[in-house]
């Protein structure tokens, strides 16, 4: 019995540190980071990491995700002294 494939709609999130280097992150699953000179190689090194952690976690993967979004906030602080 052939199985069909599932398609997942994964939330990323996209970084740049300070080394212009992009950060990427899919939350969905722990400790799924990658990174990139641009941004489309940070996304295709991304797939590599979701494709090993899909496998690693292949019985809690439902394929029923709702993506909501991402907010972002505002925060005081007081930068350190020297």
């Amino acid at each position: 019995m052939k199985t069909e494939n599932k398609v997942l709609h994964l939330p990323i999130l996209v970084e740049q540190d300070e080394d212009n280097i992009y950060i990427v992150s899919c939350p969905v699953f722990k400790g799924c980071h990658s990174y990139g000179k641009t941004v489309e190689e940070a996304l295709t090194n991304i797939k590599e990491v979701i494709d090993i952690c899909i496998e690693e976690e292949k019985d809690k993967v439902s394929g029923t995700n709702r993506f909501v979004g991402f907010r972002e906030i505002q925060v005081s602080y007081k930068p350190a002294t020297a």
